[in-house]
């Protein structure tokens, strides 16, 4: 997946680069600071200094963006960030939790802060830690919302974003032109590797068509059935000679025995109906069917149409003599 973000103009790029500045703190979580909670923190990549900082960066002449590094000396980790406000107790940084997390910091541990200017970036992979994230409808447009309130990005630090009241956690994989960059007045190409956890879909393969019922076979059909093999009653109340056919004859006594079920559909599903287009009919012997062949044959020879005598109603009087 890959997309490009173009963010907004600073008035204050075109200042003089000036001296250094560092300084070691004590980093607190966001959720320590006094007052109200600050929401807007926790879903950015920007800390909150003391207003100490804020004289001492003015007269450096601190080129803008104000851009930092923060490094935890004793494991030796290392992270970018920007700055939102100076309103920190004296000897305090206020970071969001997800930047506490990647620097292995505990409450009150000591970080080292120092001013940095960082490159435009070109290009940035991530990799969403949560499937769940597949789920939104345009994470690209999502993800360009959350970067507004990120400064730079660092390779391998773990960024939370927010959508829907919802944190989403994306590891950054991959930045360029170097390993750390300013995404402030930036033309950037993204793009997302598979979530972890993460299963290709496998297409599983067609199913074979099912073995079709014999064409005079139905569900609930009766092999034995014998259409008009009812008796006739007469309207004046006469019984008739019932003749029996030779088919009724050879027909089983046991109807019941003879019942024939269908095949049931086991791939039902509720909701959907399927109808069979194709019926396979029953493998005949070679042997049978020729010996089929020859009986039919038989009878069709014997057969004449229009051979029966005739009858009068009202016979015929001798005609006198």
């Amino acid at each position: 997946m890959q997309g490009s973000f173009v963010f907004g103009r600073s008035p204050m790029f075109n200042l003089p680069m000036g001296g250094s500045f560092k300084q070691q703190y004590r980093a607190f979580s966001v959720s320590m600071m006094p007052g109200q909670e600050r929401h807007d923190v926790e879903k950015g990549g920007k800390i909150i200094m003391p207003p100490s900082a804020l004289d001492q960066l003015t007269r450096l002449n601190i080129v803008y963006p104000m851009l930092f590094r923060l490094t935890n000396e004793p494991v030796c980790r290392t992270t970018h960030c920007g700055v939102l406000e100076f309103v920190a107790e004296e000897g305090r940084l206020y970071l969001p939790n997800w930047m506490m997390r990647n620097l292995f910091l505990e409450e009150g541990g000591l970080i080292r802060l120092e001013s940095t200017s960082l490159p435009i970036a070109t290009y940035s992979k991530f990799r969403p830690q949560q499937v769940e994230f597949l789920e939104i409808t345009d994470p690209k447009a999502v993800l360009e919302n959350a970067l507004r309130s990120f400064a730079c990005l660092t390779e391998n630090d773990t960024i939370l974003i927010r959508y829907n009241k919802k944190g989403y956690e994306l590891s950054v994989l991959e930045v360029k032109p170097g390993n750390a960059v300013s995404i402030i007045e930036c033309d950037m190409n993204v793009e997302f590797a598979a979530p972890v956890g993460y299963k290709e879909p496998t297409r599983q393969p067609e199913p074979e068509p099912e073995e079709m019922m014999n064409e005079d076979v139905v569900d609930g059909y009766d092999a034995g059935f014998m259409p008009f093999s009812g008796s006739g009653v007469r309207l004046d109340g006469r019984k008739g000679k019932e003749k029996q056919s030779s088919k009724e004859k050879n027909a089983p006594t046991n109807l019941a025995s003879q019942r024939i079920r269908g095949i049931p559909n086991y791939n039902y599903k509720r909701g959907k109906l399927t109808f069979p287009k194709a019926v396979n009919r029953p493998k005949v012997d070679e042997k049978n069917a020729t010996a089929g062949k020859d009986e039919d044959e038989g009878e069709a020879s014997s057969f004449q149409p229009f051979s029966g005598s005739g009858k009068q109603l009202k016979p015929r009087r001798n005609p006198k003599k």
